[in-house]
């Protein structure tokens, strides 16, 4: 953990693992934060990649880095929780409830495997050749219940790109709350 991870750090993990597994035709899937890294590595691999799935995500813009997308008052209790924490490299873990996380036993299990986040993915931006989506088979999945507020802004913009929809009845960490509904979501993109 470092100042020096940033966001592109994150995109070329997974472009180089794509390099080295000689990938071709992938859907890639990006949950929350994670859809800010299948922007970039799509970008960065063009026709390598078949379809986008943006689930209850964030989205790159080129040169914009991610507290530039959020809301000041967000930005700043994030910033005051890195300093206080680690001394501004990374961000706590946020309870499972922040998340939509109710039942005890997958609270219990996320907690345990919930790590600090590197703040400089957030105060870094990307530079993309291409806007998100660029032409590709790209879906934007909807957590509704209940609904992280902050994804609002990108699923209107999804929305306006005329992206295919679609929404599932679960909290945001819909992989940990609602596996086989997820699952099932998924498997109609293919």
């Amino acid at each position: 953990m470092s100042k020096a991870i940033d966001l592109d750090v994150f995109v070329s993990d997974i472009a180089n693992l794509m390099d080295y597994e000689e990938l071709d035709g992938v859907t890639l899937v990006g949950h929350s934060f994670g859809g800010l890294t299948v922007t970039g590595v799509a970008d960065r691999l063009g026709p390598r990649i078949k379809k986008l799935v943006y689930l209850d995500a964030l989205i790159a813009f080129d040169g914009k880095a991610v507290f530039d997308t959020l809301p000041p008052d967000v930005v700043a209790q994030r910033k005051k929780l890195a300093d206080e924490s680690s001394g501004g490299v990374s961000l706590p873990p946020p309870p499972p409830s922040a998340f939509g996380v109710s039942d005890t036993m997958q609270a219990a299990w996320l907690t345990r495997r919930l790590t600090p986040h590197p703040i400089g993915t957030y105060t870094s931006a990307l530079r993309l050749a291409d806007a998100p989506g660029n032409g590709r088979d790209t879906t934007f999945i909807r957590c509704t219940q209940p609904a992280y507020t902050l994804i609002n802004p990108f699923e209107r913009y999804a929305m306006e790109q005329g992206w295919r929809m679609r929404s599932i009845g679960t909290g945001h960490d819909a992989m940990v709350s609602a596996p086989e509904l997820l699952a099932a979501e998924l498997g109609r993109l293919s």
